[in-house]
């Protein structure tokens, strides 16, 4: 087939150039060559340098096995790891390395969200020939232009030093003919102009004070680790009539669209059967993942037509974080051998469900103790105390952090989301359920710590071939911004196209706060069942189990005093307000010049995104709509069409002369929200109204319905 010929080519013009020896080919065409999803559970991670892989190459250097999982090993062993992975990607068919690092400002924009710079692995000898070799230094660090990515003016073309540094937290892996080498990225001063640097910090800080205050409760461990999992949603869309949409291809979203006929109002295609093509291109996807050592368990359908969802298993921050962004990745390059387009923008399409993605969150010991599980942490810790102290100590960081949590989901896409029910509005709470709720007011009132049972419940649908079943006795609330689910949190508001580095560095920040400031009042004499109880009586106003939904919540939520920012940019800002300056700095995750530069990269992010979207649609009106509706004859409209156009110029016109970054988000958002919507309506009027024949844009009936417009699968055969 096409792929494997294509790299049958490369790996031939490869050879004719470079004789080296032991050219794994066949090993490298191995993730191109099977479509189905688990060719064989040997395949699991074969492609990442961990385990038992790792170790077989690592004691041929005379390195003892499991010596990745310390991560010293960067200071005592570089060159033998380096040998040892050196050797593994030859055997493997791999001749390139990079230090894969996440720069700020990519969400939506950069492909797979990170910045790689590929050095093949060899040098040449006396004799002119090259040679297999990649040395510890090579490995350990790499150096690039720091001034030509987006760093809030941290590094500037005459101060441009950017070094990437490997990450050992991370496991290397490799795909196609390259390493990946994971890594942060900071600057000649040790400044972080990445997404990670400060997430590793996070995290560090959450172990910190978690470690301290569970001691002090008399349950001692080595560290703490934020395990997340997360669901991705996306949409799969034929890919000829992504190429008649120029905001498609330059944005990521639909900046105008007539609404097709039918939409999801039948509620038909949350989890209905995958569509063929669909599901095919998944299937590669998952099985590519899966030779990463990415457990995509879960596929289906979600709500709107052509969305679809994956999900993995539970994992470390950072190694989730990781296999996500590698995740949207192979499924925005997959898709494309399938005829078809991935888009992750939050919100390609008016009038359906934009996409998700969901962060479940909990916090395990080095010992595999998950805290939000209190059966398991009470059995662990021979204490009921514990978990009723921990969950006040993150119901209290909810509600003083709120401001940092609605910052974290601030996409530009997630504007169009929040609060429009199909997201948790921008009103930030938490969702406990009666059980859980109950158990926490009979502790904040009698601050006696009893067991905590989670009820159950038996239904019996008088079938007698269906045995009666047990369900929680806790309902979802899907309304909720961050539900208690049971053993785990869930931030229901993350948007899908985003690197969520920053969401879960808010979570373990605060949650660390609000873990240091327990465990100062418990080393100062108090309690540690008054202080929990304290807590949960001063930050009650944030549980709320009621529908976000509703029009009342709001009106309630702003008399409970909860954080409520309906503007993304509004809530950008709050990133460097003084007391959440103040915060970072205490945890040691940031400081106040590298918050103040994240903020205006996000600005920026925002301001940059919503240009793009508005000179698209100024493309789009001159080249395509107006024209249409000049051959169409129907001159009635071209005055509102012309009218829409001036605005939306001069609304582009507003930002560029914005004084800084902040004040062109302002105008971009204004543009985004009035403006450009004012003018959609007088485009959608105009596709209404022109015959099919002479529309040359592709419309949602086109891109919508994969299921009747299978020619798609004539393109990936």
């Amino acid at each position: 087939d096409f792929d494997e010929s294509f790299m049958l080519a490369r790996v031939a013009a490869s050879l004719s150039k470079m004789p080296l020896t032991r050219i794994a080919a066949p090993t490298l065409l191995r993730s191109i060559q099977c479509r189905n999803f688990i060719n064989s559970s040997e395949d699991y991670g074969s492609h990442v340098f961990k385990g038992t892989t790792a170790d077989s190459y690592l004691t041929k250097q005379g390195l003892p096995a499991g010596l990745l999982d310390d991560p010293s090993w960067t200071k005592t062993s570089a060159e033998k790891v380096a040998a040892a992975v050196l050797e593994w990607a030859h055997d493997k068919g791999a001749s390139v390395f990079t230090h894969w690092f996440q720069p700020l400002g990519a969400s939506s924009v950069r492909h797979g969200l990170t910045g790689q710079v590929h050095n093949a692995m060899f040098v040449f000898g006396k004799d002119g020939k090259p040679s297999w070799a990649l040395s510890g230094k090579e490995l350990l660090q790499g150096e690039t232009d720091g001034s030509s990515y987006p760093s809030g003016g941290m590094r500037a073309t005459h101060k441009a030093g950017g070094y990437t540094v490997l990450d050992p937290t991370s496991h290397i892996f490799l795909r196609g003919d390259t390493v990946f080498i994971p890594a942060i990225f900071a600057s000649f001063y040790g400044d972080a102009l990445d997404e990670k640097t400060p997430l590793l910090r996070s995290m560090q800080a959450v172990s910190r004070e978690g470690t301290r205050l569970l001691k002090l409760l008399g349950y001692s461990v080595e560290s703490i680790v934020p395990n997340i999992g997360l669901e991705q949603e996306f949409f799969l869309v034929p890919r000829k009539d992504f190429y008649k949409r120029p905001d498609l291809q330059l944005t990521g979203r639909t900046i105008m669209g007539k609404l097709a006929p039918r939409g999801q109002e039948m509620c038909d295609h949350y989890m209905a059967a995958l569509n063929p093509v669909a599901m095919a291109c998944i299937q590669e996807i998952q099985h590519e993942c899966f030779m990463l050592g990415i457990p995509l368990k879960t596929r289906h359908r979600e709500v709107a037509p052509n969305q679809y969802e994956v999900a993995p298993f539970f994992g470390t921050a950072t190694t989730q974080i990781d296999q996500n962004l590698m995740v949207m990745q192979v499924a925005t390059e997959v898709s494309a051998r399938h005829g078809l387009a991935c888009l992750f923008e939050e919100k390609p399409f008016t009038g359906i469900n934009g996409s998700g993605k969901h962060n479940n969150f909990s916090l395990g010991t080095d010992t595999g103790i998950n805290l939000l599980n209190p059966g398991q942490l009470s059995k662990a810790s021979c204490s009921h105390e514990i978990f009723p102290v921990v969950m006040a100590a993150i119901v209290a960081a909810v509600d003083l952090h709120g401001d940092l949590m609605r910052m974290a989901i601030a996409s530009p896409g997630n504007d169009f989301r929040l609060g429009a029910c199909e997201a948790p509005p921008a009103i930030m709470s938490t969702y406990l359920g009666d059980d859980m709720t109950n158990y926490l007011e009979a502790f904040k009132s009698s601050k006696v710590a009893k067991e905590y049972v989670p009820k159950t419940k038996e239904v019996d649908l008088g079938i007698s071939a269906i045995a009666p079943f047990t369900v929680p006795a806790e309902d979802r609330n899907r309304t909720s911004p961050f539900p208690y689910g049971g053993h785990r949190f869930e931030f229901r508001a993350v948007g899908s196209s985003q690197n969520v580095s920053m969401v879960n560095v808010v979570l373990c920040s605060i949650f660390a706060d609000s873990f240091a400031t327990f465990a100062d009042a418990i080393e100062a004499g108090g309690k540690p069942v008054d202080v929990a109880a304290s807590a949960l009586e001063r930050h009650w106003k944030v549980v709320f189990n009621g529908n976000g939904y509703s029009h009342e919540w709001p009106i309630e939520a702003g008399q409970r005093g909860v954080w409520r920012i309906d503007s993304g940019v509004e809530s950008i800002k709050q990133l460097s307000a003084p007391k959440n300056i103040a915060l970072f700095e205490k945890a040691k995750v940031m400081n106040k010049k590298e918050l103040v530069a994240r903020t205006a990269v996000m600005h920026d992010h925002y301001a940059g995104s919503v240009e793009m979207e508005a000179l698209c649609m100024v493309d789009m009106m001159k080249q395509h709509v107006i024209p249409s509706v000049k051959n169409a004859e129907l001159h009635d409209l071209l005055p509102d069409l012309e009218s829409a156009l001036a605005s939306v110029e001069a609304g582009i016109s507003d930002i560029h002369f914005a004084v800084d970054e902040y004040a062109k988000a302002t105008a971009a958002r204004v543009l985004r929200l009035e403006t450009m919507e004012a003018a959609r309506v007088a485009c959608d009027k105009a596709e209404e109204s022109t015959p099919a024949d002479l529309w040359t844009l592709a419309t949602y009936k086109e891109l919508l319905f994969l299921d009747t417009h299978q020619e798609t699968e004539a393109n990936y055969e």
